[in-house]
């Protein structure tokens, strides 16, 4: 599996048009796409409306505060659309779909948009802008192997010379490039992912039993610990306010 879609799967990204005070993505261009900007708040785009025109606003959720993208992600991303065709081509679909207006538009929308975001995240890999963190993990091709691996694998009964092998790499000098490029330990990386992944099962009503086999935690009990450590909260407690969360939205 390709370094991001194994962790893509896990989360429900979305993109919806909304105005350019709630935006943390903005289109923004004179008279044609010049440049695309996205940020963790819609700041940003206010102050680009000043002096360009906001050609398209959205607001994009990564599907949950939890999910390792959102914190891997600079405060802020420019990427130039003049020159980038392939990014341009879908900016323009995403334009002219806006202004048609048309039946489904809105899922057609977040569809592009989401086109947009995996593009964008794939340039931020390519072109190795973040020196630490996931996205600089997943830059160097031989530590992307074993992320990928404890993304797609999170409950095989991983050691650091298992992901050291994954990566081609001795355990020595895997260890200590995994370190400099994410910033953590390999074991520690793997801990926090289980335990999002963990808390996304019991969000959606999994038994604490089931998941804490699922993830190699020993016993429903060290599970438990670990959640309540990680999140300030028991299982209970976080499956209890994912109830009453979904409650409150409104049925259409």
């Amino acid at each position: 599996m390709d370094r991001l879609s194994a962790l893509m799967s896990r989360f429900s990204l979305s993109v919806r048009h909304c105005a350019v005070v709630q935006a943390n993505l903005v289109i923004v261009g004179d008279a044609q796409p010049d440049y695309l900007i996205y940020g963790a708040s819609g700041q940003m785009a206010l102050l680009e409306a000043d002096r360009h025109a906001v050609l398209l606003s959205a607001r994009v959720s990564w599907g949950g505060s939890q999910n390792p993208l959102l914190a891997a992600l600079p405060p802020e991303i420019r990427q130039d659309l003049i020159n980038d065709p392939e990014m341009r081509a879908v900016v323009d679909l995403l334009l002219v779909e806006q202004a048609a207006a048309r039946c489904g538009s809105a899922s057609v929308l977040n569809r592009l948009g989401e086109v947009l975001l995996v593009r964008l995240m794939r340039r931020q890999i390519e072109q190795g802008q973040m020196q630490v963190g996931l996205l600089g993990g997943l830059a160097d091709p031989r530590l992307s192997r074993a992320i990928v691996a404890m993304h797609h694998r999170p409950g095989q009964d991983w050691r650091v010379d298992l992901l050291a092998q994954e990566a081609g790499l001795s355990v020595s000098r895997f260890a200590e490039l995994f370190r400099q490029a994410m910033g953590v330990t390999p074991l520690a990386y793997l801990r926090k992912w289980r335990l999002t992944l963990a808390r996304q099962d019991i969000e959606r009503g999994d038994r604490v039993q089931r998941v804490a086999n699922r993830y190699c935690y020993g016993s429903p009990e060290a599970l438990s610990r670990a959640i309540s450590q990680e999140y300030g909260q028991t299982p209970t407690q976080i499956r209890k306010a994912a109830a009453a969360e979904d409650q409150a939205v409104p049925a259409f």
